[in-house]
């Protein structure tokens, strides 16, 4: 497969694969919320789960349907055509409407996505380059880090845990993994009192106890790749919300305080909020509901009893996206095959002309080689003109070759059906048996 078969191979690939993600992401989004309507009693750690796990769909079926696209794409004409472009790159209609319509301006559509990809990639490394900054320069505090480090051997972390103090931050932040640090906001150490900063540095050990920034990055990378579709984003939405519920439990439960975790958030919500996504803020989610639920708490049933009611619906979106998929592909199989046919560079004929006859001279001297010729065929499948692009280094055996496979004939090429005017290159191999 040559390097511009290759490139549009994976261009229409990978076109395709956005363009089908369109529904898929639609499918993947009325499953997740029918089971979070059905789990809205349930504790917040099933819905977490729930939203994380259709996230995670939204990853992985375009992941495999690139996979699946490439592999057709290998078998499906013989010559590495991806369904819906042709063998010169240029796409032919099959059908009409937007599909097809998208169709054609697949490479510009590739671009796009992929100079937005790259922004918002640059726009996370620049993040974690702040972050990595912020700790290696910003000061510690000692008191505040021996009080963080005795709350997290209360909370059952036994790793070491940093802090820094941070100017023109609004809300105590999380990051890291292998090494864990919490950013504390100067104006905070300075201005809140020290047990409502307590709680919520308690808020931000919940999230170091379940190593919630690695589900953050991953929510990063999936808003980075599939920043076009509406429900990417109302999932990775929910995946925040659920996860602020559960470290507000954590500080919670290990305060013995829910009132005094309320009124911290109470306090943060007078600040402006931190625009940092790549890092968990005691600030996330919808704070009003927060201070509510832990006031407030609402009588939960079991989580299983709502998941057992979802277990049909969510039964019933597979068997949709299935059935949705299969008829896609089949369309799209249908559609290359048909694009295979009506679009292909021009074939000699060799049954029409006679074999190159080996000079004498060449073959009492031992010669071999390949010689490389170029032939520009009409749509009636004449040769008009021709030249030796590449010498077997044998002038002999390059007129010979030439000579001969000049006379052949040729099924012309086709453009969208229609025959056309086009080079076409023939390698001859001259061997001694």
């Amino acid at each position: 497969m040559g390097t511009s078969t290759l490139v549009g191979s994976l261009v229409a690939s990978l076109g395709w694969t956005l363009l089908h993600f369109v529904w898929q992401g639609i499918v993947v989004a009325l499953a997740t919320a029918e089971l979070l309507v059905l789990l809205r009693r349930a504790r917040p750690e099933l819905r977490y789960a729930v939203a994380c796990l259709g996230l995670l769909c939204c990853l992985v079926w375009p992941i495999l349907n690139f996979a699946a696209l490439l592999a057709s794409n290998g078998s499906a004409d013989g010559g590495g055509h991806l369904p819906g472009l042709g063998g010169a790159g240029t796409p032919a209609l099959e059908s009409n409407g937007l599909v097809a319509w998208l169709q054609l301006r697949f490479g510009w559509i590739v671009a796009l996505w992929a100079a937005c990809v790259g922004t918002l990639g640059m726009r996370m490394a620049l993040g974690l380059a702040w972050l990595r900054h912020v700790v290696r320069t910003q000061p510690g505090d000692p008191a505040w880090q021996a009080r963080l480090s005795a709350l997290a051997a209360r909370c059952g972390i036994a790793r070491d845990i940093r802090l820094r103090v941070v100017d023109r931050l609004a809300s105590p932040v999380t990051a890291g993994w292998w090494r864990p640090v919490v950013l504390v906001p100067a104006a905070l150490v300075t201005g809140m009192p020290s047990h409502l900063l307590e709680a919520l540095l308690a808020h931000e050990l919940g999230h170091i106890k379940r190593h919630d920034y690695l589900v953050n990055l991953l929510q990063n990378v999936a808003e980075a790749l599939l920043f076009y579709h509406p429900a990417v984003w109302w999932l990775s939405r929910r995946i925040r919300v659920e996860r602020e519920q559960i470290a507000d439990g954590f500080a919670a439960r290990h305060l013995g305080e829910p009132r005094r975790l309320a009124l911290a958030l109470s306090e943060l919500e007078r600040l402006q909020f931190s625009g940092q996504h790549l890092a968990q803020a005691a600030s996330g989610g919808d704070l009003a509901d927060r201070i509510r639920r832990l006031l407030h708490p609402a009588p939960r049933p079991t989580g299983w009893t709502g998941l057992t009611a979802a277990i049909p619906v969510l039964c019933l979106a597979l068997v949709w996206a299935a059935t949705a998929h299969a008829l896609t592909s089949r369309d799209a199989l249908v559609a290359g095959q048909r694009t295979a046919n009506a679009t292909r560079s021009a074939l000699a004929d060799f049954g029409s002309c006679a074999k190159p006859q080996y000079p004498q001279a060449d073959i009492d001297a031992g010669h071999q080689g390949t010689v490389t010729l170029s032939f520009l065929v009409d749509p009636r499948g004449t040769v008009t003109d021709s030249k030796v692009l590449r010498s077997s280094g044998f002038a002999s055996m390059d007129e010979a070759a030439h000579g001969a496979l000049r006379r052949c004939r040729f099924h012309p090429a086709l453009h969208q059906g229609r025959p056309v005017t086009e080079w076409t290159s023939v390698q001859y191999v001259w061997t001694l048996e």
